[in-house]
């Protein structure tokens, strides 16, 4: 499992979470879930924007570039929505709504993942 902290305000982001790394994993994403459970989250490698399209939920989604620094914030993402296209980021950390808020994550801030 995969721990995600917001180093900079020493916050918890995620305790339960999951890389989708391949092509087919990245695609299909949180698509086949009914719904992403508290202090769960799902981090997409490759990623400058998402759409929610077949989705069945709402989602915060946290944007990194290539330093683990934050660079684009969408709160509360509906289902067949499209997020704004972040040309910095690096990977999107697709989480349950009011995290972000709950992190106290901004732009600029500095992300670790753990793996293990």
């Amino acid at each position: 499992m995969t721990r995600i902290i917001n180093q900079t305000k020493q916050t918890v982001i995620a305790t339960e979470g999951r890389i989708a790394d391949t092509l087919v994993s990245r695609l299909v994403g949180l698509l086949n879930r009914p719904s992403i459970a508290q202090r769960e989250a799902l981090v997409i490698t490759q990623c400058r924007g998402i759409h929610m399209f077949f989705m069945r939920f709402a989602i915060d989604v946290i944007f990194i570039d290539g330093d683990d620094r934050i660079v684009g914030l969408v709160r509360n993402i509906k289902p067949f929505c499209i997020s704004p296209y972040f040309w910095q980021a690096n990977s999107a950390i697709e989480l349950p709504p009011g995290v972000i808020d709950q992190s106290q994550s901004e732009i600029g801030d500095k992300v670790v993942i753990t793996k293990g």
